[in-house]
C-alpha cells in the first residue's frame, strides 16, 4: 500500500517518504507564489490555487497568505470566502461546502500523532526499519457555515451545514447542524433558528431590508 494510501486508510504513514514529501514541497512552493501575488490578480491567483487544491467551486476568494500542507487533499465549495492566515493540514481530506465563511487565522488540522514521546520520536514499520510515523482523520465542514476568526478545527470533526463556530473555538468533536458552537473545547451553545433573522435587530438592520419580506 502507498503511503498516501496509508493516510485515506487511517492507518499511520510515514510522513517524510519521499512521494509525500514531493506532493508538500510542490504545494509549499504554491502557497510561496500565492502569497506573492497582489489581491487584484485575480486569474494568476485563480490559476494558482487551480494547482494547490483539489477543487474549489466559482465564485470563491482567499484573501492570503494561505498555508496549504498537501492542497490536492482540499475540496472547497462554491462561494467560499477564506479571510488572512488560513491554515489547511490536509493529510487526510477536508472537505468545504458551499458558502462558507472563514475568519482571520482559521486553521484546519488533520494529523494526529502518538500520545507517547517514544512513539512519537520512532516507531518500526513492516519491514522492521525505524520511521517517524502518524496517523490523520478526515474534516468536513457542510455548507453555509461560518467560523469565526482563530478557530482551530481538529482531526476527525465534522460540522454539519448552518453553524456558526464562535472566535477562537477549538472544535475536537462534530457539531451538528444549525448550531452556534463556541469554546475551548468547543461545545454547542443553542440551535439558530428563525428568531436569530436581522429584522428583528431593527436597530442594527436600519434602513436595509431582509430578502423575501
Amino acid at each position: 500500500m502507498r503511503e498516501e494510501e496509508k493516510i485515506f486508510a487511517g492507518i499511520l504513514f510515514a510522513p517524510g517518504h519521499p512521494d509525500l514529501r514531493a506532493i508538500k514541497l510542490r504545494t509549499h512552493n504554491l502557497n510561496n507564489d500565492y502569497n506573492a501575488t497582489y489581491e487584484d490578480e485575480t486569474e494568476k491567483r485563480a490559476a494558482i490555487l487551480s494547482q494547490i487544491v483539489g477543487s474549489m467551486g466559482e465564485g470563491s476568494f482567499i484573501q492570503g497568505p494561505v498555508h496549504f500542507h498537501y492542497g490536492v487533499h482540499t475540496t472547497i465549495g462554491k462561494r467560499f470566502f477564506g479571510n488572512f492566515n488560513l491554515t489547511i493540514q490536509d493529510d487526510a481530506k477536508v472537505t468545504i461546502g458551499d458558502d462558507c465563511n472563514f475568519g482571520p487565522n482559521v486553521t484546519i488540522v488533520t494529523p494526529i500523532h502518538p500520545m507517547l514521546p517514544g512513539e512519537r520520536h520512532v516507531m518500526l514499520d513492516k519491514d522492521g526499519n525505524e520511521k517517524h510515523l502518524c496517523y490523520a482523520k478526515p474534516v468536513t465542514i457542510g455548507d453555509d457555515c461560518w467560523l469565526g476568526a482563530n478557530v482551530v478545527v481538529c482531526p476527525g470533526v465534522t460540522i454539519g451545514p448552518g453553524c456558526v463556530i464562535g472566535a477562537g473555538s477549538v472544535v475536537t468533536r462534530d457539531i451538528p447542524a444549525n448550531s452556534f458552537a463556541a469554546g475551548v473545547p468547543c461545545k454547542v451553545i443553542r440551535p439558530i433558528t428563525d428568531a436569530d433573522s436581522m429584522r428583528f435587530k431593527p436597530e442594527i438592520l436600519a434602513d436595509n431590508q431582509v430578502i423575501g419580506e
